[in-house]
C-alpha cells in the first residue's frame, strides 16, 4: 500500500467556507492537518489610520464596516470612548435604545453565524430559516437609520433620532397580490416598538425550529462534538472573549462584569459551556439569542413608559434640529462648525470595551486636544480567535477546519481593519 503523502495546500481566499478573505496554508499528512498558518491582511483598509485624518464623528461610519455583521455594537464602543473623553453621559432613553439595538444586533449576528456555520458543514435549511428572521430585523435597522446595514445611528451624546411612529409597508406589485401584502403588513400597522414586540414574541418559536433541525441531529453532532476543544485555562491564555470563552466554561460577560449603558438594570443570564468544543459554542450562542430576546423585551417595556430626549442639548457637540438651523443664526453657526470642523476633545487617552456578539470589542483612543483622534486602536475579538486557529485544528481532518472556522465566527472586516 502507498505511504500517506505529506503536502502543503492553500485553503481560501476564494473558498466559500473561508468567510471572506482568509488564506490558510495547511500542512497536511494525508487527510490530517499538521499545521495551519492563517495569512491575513487581504481586506486591510487602514481604518485606524484614516480615523487620524477625520473629525471624530466622521469615523462612526467606519466602525460599522469593521465587523460588518454586528454594526451598531462597533459604533457603541467607539462612541463610548468619545463620550468618556468628553465627560458626557447620553440621556437615559438613548441608553435604553442603544441597549435594545445592541441586542437586536447580537441576534442578527448570531442568525448570520448559525446560517453560515450550518451551510459550511452541510445543513442547508437552517440558512434559509435564519435569513427569514434577519429580514425583519434589517427592516428595523432601515426604519431607524435609513439603511439596512451601515447605520451610523449612535452619535456622541445619544442616538441620531428617536424611534419612528410607523414602519415601512409592502406595496402590491406584479409579484405580490393585495391579499399577500395585507398579510405581510399586519404586524407593520403600529409603531416600531409594536413591530419589534411582535418579532420578540414569535422569535422563541423560531429558535426552537433551529434547535429541532440541529441540536439532536446525528450528523450535526458528528461534525461538532469534540472538534476544536479548548480548555478553560488555554482559552484565557489565548485571549478568547465572548462565546469562545464562555463555551470553554468561563463565565465572563462585560455586560455583567463591567456594565455599560443600562445593562445593570437588565435581567438576563450568561450561558456557559462545559466541554469547550464546537457543539458547546453552538449551544452557548443559541441560548444567547434567547437572552438577547429577553433584554429587548425589557427595553421595549421601559421605552413605552418613558418618553424623553434621545440626544444631549449641548450644541457644541450635537447638531441643532433642521428647523432651528434654518430659523436661528446661533444654530446655523453651530451647525456649520460641527459639520465642517467638528468638536475638539480634551487631551487624554481612554479604553472602552463593549460585549460585541463575537467577544470584547475594545477601542483605545488618544486625543491631543484637536478635532480628530491622535491615535485610534481597535481591539477586535476575532483577531485573538484566529490566532488560535492552528492549535484548534492540529490533528483534525481537513473537513473539520471548516467547522472550526465556523465556530470562531470570523469576519474579516475587524481582523484586517
Amino acid at each position: 500500500m502507498a505511504e500517506i503523502q505529506s503536502f502543503t495546500m492553500n485553503f481560501g481566499p476564494q473558498h466559500p467556507a473561508a468567510h471572506g478573505v482568509l488564506r490558510l496554508v495547511l500542512e497536511m499528512e494525508g487527510e490530517v492537518v499538521q499545521k495551519a498558518d492563517p495569512h491575513i491582511g487581504l481586506l486591510h483598509r487602514a481604518t485606524e489610520k484614516l480615523a487620524e485624518s477625520k473629525p471624530y464623528s466622521q469615523s462612526i461610519g467606519y466602525m460599522d464596516r469593521l465587523d460588518y455583521v454586528s454594526m451598531m455594537c462597533n459604533e457603541h464602543g467607539y462612541v463610548l470612548a468619545i463620550e468618556k473623553l468628553l465627560g458626557i453621559t447620553p440621556p437615559i432613553r438613548a441608553q435604553y435604545i442603544r441597549v435594545m439595538f445592541d441586542e437586536i444586533t447580537r441576534i442578527l449576528n448570531h442568525l448570520m453565524w448559525l446560517g453560515a456555520h450550518g451551510l459550511d458543514i452541510g445543513a442547508m435549511t437552517v440558512f434559509l430559516y435564519t435569513f427569514r428572521e434577519r429580514e425583519a430585523l434589517m427592516d428595523v435597522y432601515e426604519a431607524v437609520s435609513g439603511t439596512r446595514m451601515h447605520a451610523t445611528y449612535y452619535r456622541p451624546g445619544g442616538v441620531y433620532r428617536d424611534l419612528p411612529d410607523s414602519m415601512p409597508k409592502y406595496q402590491p406589485s406584479k409579484w405580490r397580490k393585495q391579499k399577500e401584502v395585507d398579510r405581510l403588513n399586519e404586524i407593520r400597522e403600529g409603531t416600531m416598538l409594536d413591530f419589534i414586540e411582535a418579532f420578540v414574541t414569535s422569535f422563541p418559536k423560531n429558535i426552537e425550529q433551529y434547535e429541532t433541525l440541529l441540536t439532536d441531529n446525528r450528523i450535526w453532532k458528528q461534525r461538532t462534538v469534540n472538534i476544536g476543544v479548548v480548555s478553560p485555562e488555554r482559552a484565557l491564555n489565548l485571549g478568547f472573549t465572548g462565546p469562545m470563552l464562555r463555551g470553554s466554561g468561563i463565565e465572563w460577560d462585560l455586560r455583567k462584569k463591567q456594565p455599560y449603558a443600562v445593562y445593570e438594570e437588565m435581567d438576563f443570564d450568561i450561558p456557559v459551556g462545559v466541554n469547550g468544543d464546537c457543539y458547546d459554542r453552538y449551544l452557548v450562542r443559541i441560548e444567547e439569542m434567547r437572552q438577547s430576546n429577553r433584554i429587548v423585551q425589557q427595553c421595549i417595556d421601559w421605552l413605552r413608559r418613558n418618553p424623553g430626549p434621545v440626544m444631549l442639548d449641548d450644541h457644541k457637540i450635537t447638531p441643532p434640529s433642521r428647523v432651528a438651523m434654518k430659523d436661528d443664526m446661533e444654530s446655523l453657526i453651530h451647525h456649520f462648525k460641527l459639520f465642517t470642523e467638528g468638536y475638539t476633545v480634551p487631551e487624554g487617552e481612554v479604553y472602552t470595551a463593549v460585549e460585541a456578539p463575537k467577544g470584547e470589542f475594545g477601542v483605545y483612543l488618544v486625543s491631543d486636544g484637536a478635532n480628530k483622534p491622535y491615535r485610534l486602536k481597535v481591539r477586535a475579538p476575532g483577531f485573538a480567535h484566529l490566532s488560535a486557529m492552528s492549535e484548534m485544528v492540529e490533528g483534525h481532518m481537513l473537513a473539520d477546519v471548516v467547522a472550526v472556522i465556523g465556530t470562531q465566527d470570523i469576519v474579516f472586516g475587524e481582523i484586517d481593519r
